[in-house]
């Protein structure tokens, strides 16, 4: 009997120590969906594991699913790195929210100072939030102040609720790639 529990007890260990490295593989060959879907499904298997948490929200940061942040946000505690990583979600998060809030609502953005990060919508949040007052419009368009090559151009597709925020990620002039979010 005991040595039945043991080895399953290894199994198990096993079959996580490949969930982790899997997820580990796919995040370096920037397969980050396919890493926050195995993250996600696994989630309850590694609520303490703040390794793989930041793996996990990351890889979801990267593949634009970026609502899947909030509990990593709230389970990142324990260490530096993961209270440092849990405050740079938790910005993004934020911004994501404002800015979907005032795109949508006509919510006023100027009067927030929030840090900023690296991350496409973080950049945008705060080309935007620069315009101060300003009346809606279909879209919007910035040109990256670090690489002029780069633009982005940022507006709502409202053919279903909720709306969708988008923000095309342009180099020189040629579309790189569609960000959505809702």
């Amino acid at each position: 009997m005991k040595k039945r529990a043991l080895i399953f007890f290894f199994l198990t260990v096993n079959l996580f120590a490949d969930i982790k490295e899997t997820m580990l593989n796919l995040y370096e060959n920037k397969r980050f969906e396919e890493v926050c879907s195995i993250g996600f499904s696994n989630f309850n298997n590694y609520a303490n594991d703040e390794d793989f948490l930041s793996l996990y929200a990351f890889g979801c940061l990267h593949a634009d699913y970026i609502d899947r942040l909030a509990l990593p946000i709230s389970l990142l505690k324990s260490t530096r790195e993961a209270r440092a990583n849990s405050a740079y979600f938790s910005v993004i998060l934020m911004q994501k929210k404002l800015l979907y809030h005032s795109l949508v609502d006509g919510y006023e953005l100027e009067k927030y100072k929030l840090p900023s990060t690296d991350y496409i919508l973080s950049k945008v949040f705060d080309y935007y939030t620069a315009l101060g007052k300003d009346e809606s419009r279909n879209f919007y368009l910035f040109s990256d102040v670090d690489n002029p090559k780069i633009g982005y151009k940022l507006y709502l597709v409202k053919d279903s609720v909720p709306f969708r925020m988008v923000i095309e990620e342009y180099y020189d002039n040629t579309l790189v790639k569609k960000h959505i979010y809702w």
